[in-house]
C-alpha cells in the first residue's frame, strides 16, 4: 500500500532563538517540537520569525529563511547589497553581518568540522583560531569589497542578467554586483541584454587587461554580437559536446602571481580573488620550507602555480611533478613552466596517475584538490611516500577535517593551519593545513 506524503511546511513561520552557525551560511535552531531548522539570514543569539522554505513534517531537517529580525545580534548590520536578503540573489550569505563577524563566524566552522570530523583542537590542528582578511579587505561596516574576479551571470527568459537565488533556478535580475571587482564590473554585461542566452561568465585577469565572456546560449540559440562596454574576447560553450569553443580573442587570459605569468584557457581554474594566488604560494612555501635538490609533488596542480613556485626553489639539481585531470589545464601548465626543464606535468586523476609513475619517495607534496577534497585513496598514496612535509590546499573545511583525520590514520598529523577569508561576504573559506609524520607515541 502506497504511503501519503508528509505534508509540506514551506511556508510555515516559526518563532525562535537562533543557536551556532553551521557549515554553509546558515545558523541552527530548532521549532518547539524539536525539529531542527537551518536558518539563513540569522546571526547566532538572535530571535528571528523563520519561514520554512524546504522540508515536510516529518524532515529531518528544514531550511528557513530569518523574514524577521525579533532581537538583533550586535554583529547585525544593514545589508549593502539592495538585492541580498530572504529569497533574493544566492550569491552572498554574510551581508548582514559585519567584516569581523563574517571571519568570527567561519572561524566557528572551521574549528566545528576539525572537531567533529577530524577529533582536533585548534591547538592540536596548529592553528591559532582566526581567520584573515586578504591585504586590502579590511571594510567597515557598510562597505564591501570588490574581489571576485570571475562571476557566473544566469539570464533569465527575457535576456537579462542577474544571479540565482539560493538552491533555485530561478534568476534574480541585478544592474550590479557589489562584490565583482572592477575589472568585470566595468564590462557591463548586466547593462545589455542576452536573447537565447541561458549564462555568461565574466573574467577579468589579474595582472593583465585581459578580459573574456564566456556564453552559454540555450538550446538552439544562436550567439548574439556581443559589445561590451571593453575590449573582450569571446568563447562559448557548446551545446553538444559542452567543450569551450573560440568565437574571437585569445582563447586564454593571462594572470599574474608569484613573479610569472599564468596563461589560463577555457575559463580553467583560478583562484577568484585578486590576492589569492600570491597569499596561496606564500602560505604554502613558508609552511614547506623547500630545500636544493628536493623531489617535489603538486597535485591537482591545474596551470602549475604551486609547480613553479616549487620549480624555483628546488633548484636544477630538483624535481617537481604535477599531475592534473583537466586537459586544457595541463596544457597550459606545460607552457607555463616550459622554461623550468625541472618540472614535469602529467594528465590524469591524482589516484590513478600517481601509483603508474613508479615514484617511491618524495620530499614535499603540495594538494590543492577540488571541493570535494583529496579522498583516502590520495591521502594514502601520498603518505606511502613519506614525504618531509605536506601543504594541503583547501576551499572546504569539511572536506580538509575528513581528509586530515585520514593522514593521521597514515601517520601524518597538522604542525600549522591558517585560514583566509578569500570570499569575503560568502560563507566559504580557504585554508592551508600543513602536515609532518607523526612523532610515534605522541
Amino acid at each position: 500500500m502506497q504511503t501519503e506524503p508528509a505534508p509540506s511546511l514551506v511556508g510555515r513561520e516559526y518563532e525562535v532563538e537562533v543557536g551556532p552557525v553551521a557549515h554553509g551560511g546558515h545558523c541552527v535552531a530548532r521549532t518547539e517540537a524539536g525539529q531542527v531548522l537551518f536558518v539563513r539570514h540569522a546571526l547566532p543569539g538572535e530571535l528571528v520569525v523563520a519561514r520554512v522554505t524546504e522540508g515536510e513534517q516529518d524532515a529531518r531537517f528544514l531550511r528557513a529563511d530569518a523574514v524577521r529580525v525579533l532581537s538583533p545580534s550586535k554583529d547585525r548590520v544593514e545589508a549593502p547589497c539592495p538585492f541580498s536578503g530572504p529569497g533574493r540573489c544566492g550569491g552572498c550569505d554574510w551581508q548582514h553581518a559585519a567584516p569581523g563577524a563574517q571571519r568570527r563566524l567561519k572561524a566557528a566552522v572551521i574549528a566545528e568540522q576539525l572537531a567533529r570530523l577530524a577529533g582536533l583542537t585548534p591547538e592540536e590542528a596548529g592553528w591559532d583560531g582566526t581567520v584573515a582578511p586578504a591585504p586590502g579587505d579590511k571594510v567597515a561596516k557598510g562597505e564591501v569589497p570588490a574581489w571576485r574576479t570571475r562571476v557566473q551571470y544566469a539570464i533569465d527568459t527575457e535576456g537579462r542578467a542577474g544571479l540565482r537565488k539560493h538552491r533555485s533556478h530561478e534568476v534574480q535580475v541585478i544592474d550590479h554586483c557589489m562584490i565583482a571587482a572592477p575589472g568585470v564590473s566595468e564590462l557591463g554585461v548586466e547593462a545589455r541584454t542576452w536573447p537565447q542566452i541561458a549564462a555568461v561568465e565574466a573574467i577579468a585577469a589579474t595582472g593583465s587587461n585581459d578580459r573574456q565572456v564566456i556564453l552559454t546560449p540555450r538550446p538552439g540559440g544562436r550567439l548574439p554580437i556581443v559589445e561590451l562596454d571593453r575590449p573582450v574576447s569571446v568563447q562559448r560553450i557548446g551545446e553538444r559536446d559542452h567543450a569551450v569553443h573560440r568565437v574571437h580573442g585569445r582563447p586564454f587570459v593571462r594572470e599574474r602571481a608569484a613573479g610569472r605569468t599564468w596563461r589560463v584557457g577555457d575559463g580553467g581554474f583560478w583562484q577568484v580573488h585578486p590576492k589569492a594566488a600570491d597569499l596561496l604560494v606564500e602560505a604554502v612555501m613558508r609552511g614547506l620550507m623547500p630545500r636544493k635538490g628536493d623531489m617535489a609533488l603538486d597535485l591537482y596542480c591545474g596551470v602549475g602555480l604551486f609547480a613553479g613556485a616549487l620549480a624555483e626553489r628546488v633548484g636544477e639539481r630538483g624535481a617537481v611533478l604535477g599531475i592534473e585531470s583537466d586537459k586544457r589545464a595541463v596544457e597550459d601548465a606545460r607552457h607555463n613552466l616550459q622554461d623550468l626543464d625541472r618540472v614535469r606535468v602529467e594528465q590524469g586523476k591524482v589516484e590513478q596517475v600517481l601509483p603508474r609513475t613508479g615514484i617511491t619517495g618524495v620530499d614535499l607534496v603540495v594538494l590543492d584538490p577540488p571541493r570535494a577534497g583529496a579522498g583516502r585513496p590520495a591521502v594514502r598514496h601520498v603518505a606511502s611516500l613519506a614525504p618531509r612535509r605536506i601543504a594541503y590546499v583547501a576551499c572546504d573545511p569539511a572536506a580538509l577535517a575528513r581528509d586530515l583525520a585520514w593522514f593521521a590514520e597514515d601517520g601524518y598529523r597538522p604542525v600549522r593551519l591558517s585560514a583566509f577569508d578569500l570570499f569575503p561576504f560568502t560563507h566559504h573559506v580557504e585554508c592551508v593545513a600543513v602536515l609532518e609524520p607523526a612523532v610515534k607515541g605522541s
